[in-house]
């Protein structure tokens, strides 16, 4: 079944799973993903983690494409950079121009930088390959003292693989006063402190970063971190995890809302555009099973929970068959390892939570004790997130089918997710 052909924007996670996922929904027709990396599809995550650590070559990152997808067409180091969506119409960097009759946006996220005054040699983020070996091999200088910019996930996971290298000066900045705030709140992001601090982690907390001193009068490599109240924090090795942007310039200029990525209705279709979806972190997606307000979403379920509905939804419209699904509605799950523990998450935790409670675990008495944290609102749980060792990730695991169990949030959704 099926003619012609969909063209996947972004060669990463999202790209493989919704080319694998067209397959599924039963897309016969020819799949070229475009993607500006070399390399084929592989998995990010280990990148702050076992790759710092050199306990993972590239070799065991990759990721083994299902065999319904061994006639698809990779076009690897070129990207898409523009597109005419009316006339079903991308440009690549390498002046073609390729036409579909459907388009997957999967071009995923680039790292934030600062924009501070100061040298830019010695400063490092963390999405690619090719940025982790990079670190790694600045981070495994002897004497290196290193600062790492952002306490969420990525920063919080870096200082602990820098510490596990044997960094003795390791920092953590911040303007906010704890780590992982916005995604755990108050009472866990307190615990992960405290367990980070004991392992060697020093933190500048409500600070924000106003510049960088450096060799050369300030124009050769890093050699300090300048914060707001003035303090100078001496560094070697800068490590910026200050978030994402959008990769969706190329996207301008077809009339679509991409302030915070790429906007989509329930079925993960852009601009209202049946043959236009989204996949990944870019796509910013009201979600049924709570609010509904658009939100994107950067967990590493994600680019697979999106690809399987988005798949659907653009194959039901190429087939003929539009109609009949249900609002996408996934349940969001992260996980994070951080020296020699881990934090494991299902649901929304923070999502308009306003009732945090201990399930099990006493973080006074017991600092280094596993965690169970429930997230309440209006008396429902919303989401639980365990801090410990595998038993802790067990217990969080064990609420997952009734979060899923649980009805809607909203009216709208109700019966639908």
């Amino acid at each position: 079944m099926g003619a012609g052909r969909v063209v996947v924007t972004g060669a990463s996670m999202g790209g493989l799973r919704a080319a694998e996922q067209l397959r599924a929904a039963g897309w016969a027709g020819a799949v070229t993903v475009v993607g500006a990396e070399p390399h084929m599809p592989y998995n990010r995550p280990p990148l702050s983690k076992e790759v710092l650590a050199g306990k993972a070559p590239f070799e065991s990152l990759a990721f083994t494409p299902k065999a319904s997808t061994a006639d698809v067409e990779w076009r690897l180091g070129t990207k898409a950079v523009a597109a005419r969506l009316s006339e079903r119409i991308i440009e690549l960097d390498d002046g073609e121009t390729l036409s579909y009759d459907g388009l997957v946006v999967a071009t995923g996220m680039r790292p934030r930088r600062l924009r501070c005054p100061g040298p830019t040699a010695g400063r490092h983020t963390v999405r690619t390959l090719a940025d982790a070996q990079a670190l790694r091999d600045a981070l495994t200088r002897p004497g290196a003292r290193v600062v790492v910019v952002g306490a969420g996930f990525i920063g919080c996971e870096v200082a602990a693989s820098a510490v596990g290298l044997g960094v003795t000066e390791v920092t953590v900045v911040d303007p906010l006063p704890l780590p992982m705030l916005e995604p755990l709140g108050e009472l866990l992001a307190r615990a992960l402190l405290k367990r980070h601090g004991k392992r060697g982690v020093r933190f500048a907390l409500g600070a924000p970063v106003a510049g960088f001193e450096g060799t050369d009068g300030g124009r050769g490599r890093v050699t300090g971190v300048v914060l707001g109240d003035g303090t100078v924090l001496p560094a070697d090795v800068v490590v910026e995890c200050v978030g994402s942007v959008a990769n969706t310039e190329w996207l301008e200029g077809n009339g679509l809302d991409l302030s915070d990525g790429v906007l989509t209705d329930e079925q993960l279709r852009v601009g209202g555009l049946p043959h236009v979806v989204a996949v990944g972190d870019v796509a910013r997606f009201p979600n049924a099973r709570y609010d509904g307000v658009p939100r994107r979403v950067e967990h590493w379920s994600i680019p697979t929970d999106t690809a399987r509905h988005a798949a659907r939804s653009l194959a039901s419209h190429l087939h003929g068959t539009d109609g009949g699904l249900a609002p996408f509605a996934p349940l969001p799950t992260f996980w994070s390892d951080q020296h020699d523990f881990r934090l494991q998450s299902f649901g929304a935790p923070v999502l308009g939570a306003d009732d945090v409670r201990v399930l099990d675990g006493d973080p006074e008495g017991d600092p280094e004790g596993d965690l169970l944290v429930g997230y309440h609102r209006d008396d429902r749980l919303v989401g639980v997130v365990a801090l410990g060792g595998q038993a802790a990730a067990m217990a969080a695991a064990r609420y997952r089918a009734q979060l899923l169990q649980q009805p809607a949030l909203t009216a709208r959704a109700q019966g639908t997710s």
